[in-house]
């Protein structure tokens, strides 16, 4: 499958207390880095993963800690994975575990790959991405390096030790400061990025497996969206939905937080069918009949959170939309709309 250049805000598990601990304030590093605050909120949102990498690079700046992003994933451990920690803790080997992160990694990242090979009694758990040039990757792999051991300790137990910790770029700190943190110096400038360890720990069964808990999570996973290179409009839509209420949903703003210029955005979605207009009025009307199916919601307020800066400019916009005015509408739905203070001054009285 075509790789994607999005990855889910499940990554930013922890940012906010390790940056601080590095002292950093993480809501100034987000926004110097062109990744929404909310997002610290709201895990199932999506982020450039260029944005993401230049998070790290930045905080290792700011913080003068070359390693943040090795130190930074030693400390997310196995939190980062949300649901598929659940999934894979549940398999019957450390093997089908593993394999089961392969399976499923798409689900919170489309950036990257994990993959698992076995060579000559040798295993390797490794991570890679299609883009080769991005500032900040090493710091990006160096924290898929640090998650992975903290994975493999919660697997095959606490003193589990890998035989080697590779490394594609040079090091970042000194090579002493990689030993303090890992107990093992890495080998750098290496083919792949990953663990190298014995291959029997494949098939070391885990003890908590459950069947029954297993069907659970991997029927609740296959409802989930994918982050496949194909889902460029569902991406838009979600980056619309955060976005409007700020008033800053314009195709330089989402192309922006996509890492991509707008021409590049609008013939990826011209390539699936559609295009940025199409979508902005479509999420616009998907919100607001939810909107106005709360009568304490004034239709000014509703213009806001639509991103309209008045309410005329609204009300034009969803005459064009439904052929009729937003009362009327509410009317024809059977919908009854009060002023709050009115149904306050109606509640007092009873």
């Amino acid at each position: 499958m075509a790789s994607n250049p999005f990855i889910r805000a499940l990554s930013l598990t922890g940012f906010d207390q390790f940056a601080r601990g590095n002292g950093l304030d993480p809501i100034q590093m987000l926004r110097q880095a062109n990744l929404p605050v909310a997002s610290l909120r709201r895990p199932e949102d999506i982020l450039a993963f260029r944005h993401y990498c230049a998070l790290l690079e930045l905080c290792g700046q700011r913080s003068n800690n070359g390693l943040f992003g090795l130190e930074y994933g030693l400390y997310q451990g196995i939190d980062v994975f949300g649901d598929i920690f659940y999934l894979i803790h549940n398999t019957k080997t450390i093997g089908d575990a593993l394999r089961e992160l392969r399976a499923n990694f798409v689900f919170y990242n489309g950036a990257a790959q994990i993959d698992l090979e076995v060579v000559d009694g040798l295993a390797l758990l490794s991570y890679r991405t299609d883009e080769q040039v991005i500032d900040g990757l090493p710091q990006a792999e160096e924290l898929a390096c640090g998650v992975g051991m903290q994975l493999m300790r919660t697997l095959a137990g606490g003193k589990w030790r890998p035989e080697a910790i590779m490394l594609r770029h040079a090091p970042i700190a000194d090579e002493s400061v990689y030993l303090q943190a890992l107990s093992i110096a890495p080998t750098f400038s290496a083919a792949h990025t990953g663990l190298l360890f014995d291959a029997c720990v494949l098939a070391q069964p885990l003890d908590c497996a459950n069947e029954n808990l297993y069907q659970l999570i991997a029927q609740h996973l296959s409802g989930m969206e994918r982050l496949s290179a194909d889902e460029m409009p569902g991406y838009v839509r979600q980056l619309l939905r955060n976005l409007l209420p700020s008033g800053r949903a314009t195709i330089e703003r989402v192309a922006d937080c996509m890492a991509l210029n707008p021409r590049t955005l609008q013939r990826r979605l011209a390539q699936e069918g559609t295009f940025f207009q199409h979508l902005l009025d479509e999420t616009r009307q998907q919100l607001v009949r939810n909107y106005l199916q709360v009568p304490t919601i004034s239709l000014t307020q509703v213009a806001q959170l639509l991103g309209y800066a008045d309410v005329s400019t609204f009300s034009r916009a969803f005459h064009r939309w439904f052929g009729v005015s937003p009362l009327e509408w509410c009317r024809q739905a059977g919908l009854r709309r009060q002023p709050l203070l009115l149904q306050n001054r109606l509640k007092g009285r009873s």
